[in-house]
């Protein structure tokens, strides 16, 4: 969440931010709220001060005070307790208020994200150019299933409609992307993690992922106080909750394994076709902690390790700038991958790939995550990061639709062919 001095301070920075985003946020209540808190803790204060004073004067006083003056000090003793007792009940209902006042206003935005919604990305730049086939080009979905490489009938039999299983070399390319990517991130500095599959709703809650609700893209645990994760963001946020770290372990980079589990609720059209949208898979997930000047540049690296990736994979891609009415509310700047997908409706089409997102202070203050710089007594809230190493499922997409043959095979790009012990798929 926001600072709520910030909220006081910038409050019309922060009611513009909203608008943007096309969020109906009451920030006025807000700043009402931080305001009590604010009064609540001052008329605290005094009354533990003036509490303090009695019991230091009952201490001074010793056994010199007569019987009636000890009474009435004792009975303005109980007074005093009352009235702290009655201001500690007070001051944490509102402070309770002001946190669920907060949770609905987004962070603030980066001043040359874009405006818009879903459709108003700002392309940045273009790398690779989508290749040209002799012959008429198929869906990743047509391709694996000639190919016997996904089998969605049996995993819509066992689980539901969007689960699947992979197959034959799929099970292996899986695989190949998983460990090309750690391999890559853990030789930029990475500590390398695989993670639960499960959280706690508040971690859930605190990295701005909704546990609840209609729209909730999030699975909950019944009978239990878990839930999936979408991301292993939620688990590797979650490894620095409540942490106090020094200046000189920042920046902490970071590289999680997991299955991802998403209800996808309110998903439809062209984009649920086949692997692009589903229920699980795998992903390798970069996360990283940096000093609030250091954010910046970090967004920059992460999105660098993420296109180096992809271009060693051969496919073509662009680079986006996600419009402000498209962003989560954690994220201040966001940038996406979009693969060139030839099977993308008609002549082929951009999909997302990959994001990167500079999520400032705003997970990092709900989770507690502090640094304290050297030589200094205040500590500050670090600022966090998150970008897709790979999603498997869509790498699948874009590598089958891009290297494809005429001769119904798929080609195996050269650095990923370590990785699998084969150059090819196919044909059957």
């Amino acid at each position: 969440m926001l600072d709520p001095r910030t909220l006081a301070e910038r409050r019309d920075e922060v009611a513009a931010s909203c608008r943007r985003r096309g969020v109906r946020a009451d920030v006025d209540a807000a700043v009402a709220a931080y305001q009590r808190v604010a009064v609540l803790r001052g008329e605290l204060a005094e009354a533990n001060r003036l509490r303090n004073e009695h019991q230091k004067a009952a201490s001074q006083a010793g056994r010199s005070m007569d019987p009636a003056a000890r009474e009435a000090h004792t009975a303005e003793g109980r007074r005093l307790k009352d009235a702290v007792a009655e201001l500690e009940d007070a001051l944490g209902r509102a402070e309770r208020a002001l946190r669920d006042a907060m949770a609905g206003i987004p962070n603030l935005i980066h001043p040359d994200v874009p405006d818009g919604g879903e459709n108003d990305a700002r392309e940045l730049r273009r790398v690779g150019a989508p290749a040209r086939f002799a012959f008429t080009p198929l869906d990743h979905l047509e391709l694996a299933e000639r190919l016997d490489l996904v089998d969605f009938e049996a995993g819509t039999r066992v689980a539901g409609a969007k689960f699947y299983y992979l197959k034959n070399e799929a099970v292996l390319l899986e695989l190949a992307f998983e460990r090309m990517a750690l391999d890559l991130a853990q030789a930029e500095g990475f500590r390398l993690f695989a993670t639960p599959d499960l959280a706690r709703p508040e971690i859930v809650d605190a990295l701005g992922f909704s546990p609840r609700g209609e729209e909730t893209q999030i699975y909950s645990i019944a009978d239990h106080d878990l839930c999936l994760v979408g991301t292993a963001e939620i688990t590797l946020g979650g490894l620095y909750a409540d942490a106090l770290l020094d200046e000189a372990d920042l920046p902490i980079r970071l590289a999680g394994l997991s299955h991802c589990f998403r209800t996808e609720a309110g998903s439809y059209g062209r984009e649920s076709k086949g692997l692009y949208r589903v229920h699980q898979f795998s992903k390798v997930e970069l996360f990283a902690l940096t000093r609030p000047e250091d954010s910046e540049a970090m967004h920059a690296e992460l999105l660098a390790l993420e296109e180096r990736y992809f271009q060693a994979l051969e496919i073509p891609y662009r680079v986006v700038d996600i419009a402000a009415g498209d962003l989560g509310a954690p994220a201040y700047r966001k940038f996406d991958i979009e693969a060139w997908m030839p099977g993308r409706g008609e002549g082929g089409g951009y999909g997302e790939i990959t994001s990167a997102s500079n999520c400032t202070d705003y997970q990092a203050r709900r989770l507690g995550t502090r640094f304290r710089r050297a030589g200094a007594k205040k500590t500050e809230i670090v600022h966090m990061l998150n970008g897709t190493a790979v999603a498997v499922s869509r790498a699948l997409v874009a590598l089958l639709e891009n290297h494809q043959r005429a001769d119904g095979s798929i080609g195996i790009p050269k650095a990923l062919q370590r990785y699998t012990g084969f150059d090819h798929i196919g044909p059957r």
